[in-house]
C-alpha cells in the first residue's frame, strides 16, 4: 500500500530545482527523532510532497521514495526520485485555509522535516496545485 509523506527542505540548501536537475538524490541530514521515525517508515514507491521552507513556505513538487531507508554511517537515509513540479505552488497560507488539511502535521509542528500525509491530504494538495478547491 502506498503511503504519502511531506519532506521539507530549505531551497538555499537543496531545492526542487536541484532534485529536478539531479533526477534523484539521497535524502539525509534528518536528525529529529520523530522525523527519523517517519523516514524509517518509508517504502520504495511511496509518494513525496516537496515543501520549500524559509521565505517560500510552499509545497512545490512531487517525488517518490526510490529505495528503502538504510543506515549510511550513523545516519538514516532514503533515496528520492524527482516526479514533477506542481502546476502552481501550494502555500502554507492556502494549506491553513483548507478544512481538509487541518490535520496536516505541517500546521501543528512546523519544524518537523519529514511527516506523514494521508491520501486525502495528498489529493487535496494536488487539487490546490491545479487551482481547484481542495474539497
Amino acid at each position: 500500500m502506498t503511503q504519502y509523506w511531506l519532506l521539507k527542505t530549505e531551497p538555499s540548501t537543496y531545492s526542487l530545482d536541484d532534485l529536478e536537475r539531479d533526477r534523484h538524490t539521497t535524502w539525509d541530514g534528518v536528525r529529529n527523532a520523530l522525523a527519523l521515525i517517519n523516514l524509517r517508515a518509508m517504502h520504495a514507491g511511496d509518494g513525496l510532497l516537496i515543501y520549500h521552507s524559509g521565505k517560500q513556505k510552499a509545497v512545490v513538487g512531487r517525488a517518490s521514495v526510490a529505495s528503502p531507508p538504510r543506515t549510511d554511517g550513523k545516519v538514516t537515509v532514503v533515496d528520492v526520485r524527482f516526479e514533477a513540479r506542481l502546476g502552481r505552488p501550494v502555500t502554507l497560507a492556502q494549506i491553513k485555509q483548507e478544512p481538509g488539511l487541518a490535520g496536516l502535521p505541517l500546521i501543528r509542528n512546523t519544524r518537523l522535516s519529514v511527516m506523514p500525509v494521508t491520501e486525502d491530504e495528498w489529493e487535496a494538495v494536488q487539487r490546490l496545485a491545479t487551482g481547484a478547491p481542495a474539497a
